[in-house]
């Protein structure tokens, strides 16, 4: 098997970024780092020119896609409006998923450098704090961004806003008459976008003068709620009566943990999601959810990065609108708190007021 890349940036001790510029002289590498790299090359019969700068003499016409997962749908959306664009425009398609890995984007980057794709639609962790994104400005290979946020760096990204969908998730609660409210969350260091929405809740929830929200966070590869819900009601007198869950799965996940602590949706708590996944509408309670437009948010950036490649020059960031269903699991606030409740199931472990 043929050396690539992150083979040479492990021999040398050094990133991928830094093999990338030292092979594309793309940017300045120390000397002593150049003749490291060099000797790793050398020793590990490594060919650079099957790194990106070959691509404008050898165009592939394929464009790479990197996504978090490939198990929620709303990533199979976005997919969907790309894979659209991309055939009517004669390109094919190499996809991967990063399980929410920083590490596993710079592979994915390095590896799709490797094949010689023309450009990427990512989304990354932190748009804002990634080797993978250094690596394609590095190798100057264009790319846009799809679900990140904007942010100081103005890497050109396809969205919605996060932050006022938040707020909008804390306003429609509030305005239900809901005064203690929690978040359940996927991790926010791998999600800039869970942190946006956790941002615009939490600082709505604050204008209006209320209890800062209880919020967890879970692992978003495991997606079970359980232990997460169960720590939120470990008092019942200050338990939240709506919860706000940073994806659909989640709140999927979040209202089977709730049925089987005998709790009642949306009757004895509001659960609201973020996504607007289909299998949300076919649920009972029907799945109150942020929608996102994902089908023409991969549209928008698939026309984003041809136009990036046709040389059209600078491309800004886009964002779409979202839409707040409120449906079956999210209702008015009961007078009663959940230490009132009378539970056919107590949680393991768990002390309830009688």
């Amino acid at each position: 098997m043929s050396a690539n890349i992150k083979d040479v940036a492990a021999h040398a001790n050094v990133s991928i970024a830094t093999v990338s510029r030292f092979i594309n002289k793309t940017g300045q590498v120390h000397q002593k780092t150049a003749i490291k790299v060099q000797q790793a090359i050398d020793e590990l019969g490594f060919r650079p020119n099957s790194v990106g700068r070959n691509l404008k003499m050898s165009t592939t016409r394929t464009l790479g896609v990197v996504i978090p997962s490939l198990s929620n749908p709303v990533f199979a959306d976005s997919v969907a409006g790309i894979t659209e664009i991309a055939r009517q425009s004669a390109y094919s398609l190499m996809f991967t998923s990063t399980d929410y890995s920083p590490d596993s984007e710079l592979q994915a980057v390095a590896s799709l450098l490797e094949n010689r794709v023309t450009g990427l639609i990512m989304t990354v962790a932190d748009p804002e704090n990634s080797p993978a994104l250094d690596m394609l400005e590095a190798a100057k290979t264009p790319y846009v961004l799809i679900y990140n946020q904007p942010g100081p760096c103005d890497r050109p990204t396809v969205t919605v806003d996060n932050v006022a969908a938040g707020r909008d998730v804390a306003k429609a609660l509030i305005a239900m008459g809901h005064r203690r409210l929690g978040m359940i969350s996927g991790a926010f260091a791998s999600s800039d976008r869970a942190s946006a929405r956790r941002d615009g809740f939490v600082n709505c929830i604050a204008d209006a003068g209320l209890e800062p929200p209880q919020v967890q966070e879970i692992d978003f590869q495991e997606l079970d709620a359980t232990a997460a819900v169960s720590i939120l009601f470990e008092d019942w007198i200050s338990a939240p009566t709506a919860l706000f869950c940073s994806n659909d799965l989640l709140a999927i996940s979040v209202i089977g943990a709730l049925e089987r602590m005998g709790l009642n949706v949306p009757n004895d708590i509001s659960v609201i999601g973020f996504d607007g996944i289909t299998v949300g509408t076919h649920l009972h309670p029907k799945l109150s959810t942020v929608v996102q437009p994902s089908r023409e948010m991969g549209r928008t950036a698939t026309h984003q990065l041809l136009g990036r490649i046709n040389g059209e020059g600078d491309i800004e960031s886009v964002f779409l609108p979202y839409k707040l269903n409120l449906e079956e699991s999210a209702g008015p606030s009961d007078k009663s708190s959940p230490a009132d409740l009378q539970m056919p199931h107590q949680p393991t472990n768990r002390s309830v007021p009688q």
